[in-house]
């Protein structure tokens, strides 16, 4: 009997907690995070965009220009993630900077760089390779279903 009131009141103390908790805590400033994300997200895709624009000006078709700003963007955005910069978009555009293809590359080199202390060859060489595997993986897979998916209901 005794252990069934103290688990009441363990219970109803977590739950005053909980409530004191829950009324001291800061609201986070929701439409402030939304537009930053906007904001972030857009301008990563006008840059793409103006790359596009520039490359297919340049006498490029839209196949070819398409994969030269892919393999850009997810250059710089590896790069920007190795000089510690894209850590610091993030932390301000939150979704914003992960949406983009520039988040893909963030996400590998990121995780990557964890083991940097490891050296540049057997740390962040091989990591990146175990890291990046199951991404492409899954992505190659994807596409592979819908690619017959959409050849036998054509």
């Amino acid at each position: 009997m005794n252990e069934g009131k103290s688990e009441e009141l363990k219970a109803a103390e977590k739950k005053e907690y909980q409530n004191l908790v829950n009324q001291t805590k800061p609201k986070p400033p929701l439409l402030s995070h939304c537009l930053w994300a906007f904001a972030v997200g857009g301008l990563i895709c006008v840059i793409a965009q103006g790359m596009l624009n520039y490359f297919q000006f340049r006498g490029m078709d839209q196949i070819n220009a398409g994969s030269a700003v892919a393999i850009i963007m997810i250059f710089l955005g590896a790069l920007l993630t190795g000089i510690g910069v894209y850590d610091k978009i993030g932390e301000k555009a939150g979704a914003g900077s992960i949406v983009p293809i520039t988040g893909f590359a963030n996400v590998i080199v990121a995780s990557a760089m964890e083991f940097k202390r490891e050296g540049y060859i057997f740390g962040v060489g091989a990591k990146i390779f175990s890291i990046a595997g199951p991404t492409l993986l899954f992505g190659f897979t994807a596409s592979v279903l819908i690619g017959l998916i959409s050849y036998w209901f054509k």
